[in-house]
């Protein structure tokens, strides 16, 4: 979320995290990439290479999220997995089937045995297997502890639990009860969804589900259109696989505050509000556009997704200031927020991070923009979003060569990097040239046409 008054804030930051489309110039325009299937090929690979990194460590298993020189070690984001475990449905494979499978009963296996609570939450990111830190002390454990409990990720403060983490575990355990037909997939969801309703329903004026909780368990007071949308999915679909009205109308709830962050004038919706009275106008972010049109498919919003790709558009190449593409290559897509456009190019985002280059791609959000477009299917949409995965495709070609995860080389050309060049998202944290497991699973679905958010 932002603000207008205060600090700007993000699912991703707040409670841990460390850290017209353009066209193709020369520069790389045409340089040759693999076919597409060979590419999600390639996509689920890195999936998979995720998921296995730490055999020593137990069957019950999360897929680390970032490759080790992000330097996050075996982090594994809640929500990362849960979109793994989408676009591992959406292969339709017999093996992305099993994999999905093993990362939603691990979710699972998470909600029963937090170290602390006993609630049905799941923290914003757990451990998944051994590293040394920093200051030198030993993370010995996979995901699970030898006490049986799961490995909460303390060492970054990753102990808190977003409303948004929370909703879209629950969109993907709704859409493994959907697959395979059992049940404890849907009560998973259902209690995350009770969860949610517990703690994030809130009376203010702009009404909807605040943010969650922090690692100290309090309260926040920010409430997120991103999240709401979410929201908007995981109780349409919690309705519909129930039958119980009651989600129709908590469904009713999030889509009136995502509403009310609609701007008429500029065709897009704000980030939220910090104090549930007033909205947010800045920084505006990439995927209040593109998850609204994903999960509401309203021809009257639908114009949120040409604001994204006008305003959000981006091209990365090797003579950009701070750009770490390499020469004769060149990548076209969407950044994080309006703020992005707008970094300190002179400073790092944070410490002992690069400076960050103002038209650095992320993937992940080109990936959302694509996938809203295909969609939408209007005009000329289908071309602007073959064009979007293209650029994808080249980056899992040629950029991220030789990264590891568990200390493991990966399958060659396998993996999204989340961004071409360093890029401050203006939101407190930044996203790097390293592969992840988010990234990808968000081109798998753009590439394979499946929408996570459709109920």
């Amino acid at each position: 979320m932002t603000g207008s008054r205060g600090p700007a804030f993000s699912r991703r930051a707040l409670i841990g995290a460390a850290l017209g489309a353009a066209v193709l110039t020369s520069a790389g325009a045409g340089t040759a990439h693999a076919d597409a299937p060979s590419a999600q090929r390639r996509a689920h690979a890195f999936l998979a290479a995720a998921m296995d990194a730490y055999p020593d460590h137990g069957s019950t298993r999360l897929a680390q999220s970032y490759t080790d020189q992000a330097g996050l070690f075996s982090t594994a984001f809640t929500y990362d997995n849960a979109l793994a475990i989408l676009a591992l449905l959406a292969t339709r494979s017999t093996d992305g089937r099993a994999r999905a499978v093993v990362l939603g009963d691990a979710l699972l296996y998470a909600q029963e045995h937090d170290p602390v609570h006993d609630d049905g939450r799941l923290r914003q990111a757990y451990n998944v297997g051994p590293y040394t830190f920093y200051d030198g002390s030993r993370q010995p454990d996979g995901f699970v502890r030898a006490d049986g409990t799961v490995n909460v990720g303390t060492q970054f403060g990753f102990t808190g639990t977003a409303v948004g983490d929370m909703a879209w575990a629950g969109i993907a355990l709704s859409a493994l009860a959907r697959r395979t037909g059992e049940r404890r997939f849907l009560d998973g969801a259902v209690r995350i969804g009770e969860w949610i309703e517990r703690n994030g329903r809130t009376e203010e004026p702009l009404g909807g589900y605040k943010f969650g909780v922090n690692g100290a368990n309090e309260k926040l007071p920010f409430t997120s259109t991103e999240h709401n949308t979410d929201l908007v999915c995981l109780f349409g679909r919690l309705a519909r696989l129930t039958g119980d009205r009651v989600w129709r109308a908590r469904r009713a709830r999030a889509e009136a505050f995502v509403m009310k962050m609609w701007e008429p004038s500029g065709g897009f919706f704000y980030t939220g509000t910090n104090d549930g009275t007033t909205i947010n106008t800045s920084p505006v972010p990439e995927d209040t556009q593109t998850w609204t049109h994903l999960a509401l498919d309203s021809r009257v919003h639908a114009r949120s997704l040409d604001w994204a790709a006008r305003e959000l558009a981006v091209l990365d190449h090797a003579e950009r200031r701070n750009s770490t593409v390499p020469a004769g290559q060149s990548y076209e897509g969407v950044t994080f927020s309006s703020a992005s456009l707008l970094a300190n190019e002179d400073a790092p985002i944070a410490d002992t991070q690069p400076k960050p280059d103002r038209n650095g791609v992320w993937f992940e959000g080109t990936a959302h923009l694509a996938l809203a477009l295909r969609e939408r299917s209007g005009r000329g949409d289908e071309a602007r979003a073959r064009r979007l995965i293209d650029s994808i495709e080249r980056a899992q070609d040629l950029l991220g060569g030789g990264q590891t995860v568990g200390g493991r080389a990966l399958p060659g050309r396998c993996g999204i990097v989340a961004a071409s060049s360093p890029l401050d998202t203006g939101f407190g944290f930044g996203y790097y040239p390293y592969r992840h497991t988010g990234a990808t699973a968000w081109y798998l679905m753009a590439a394979t046409r499946s929408n996570p958010l459709g109920v």
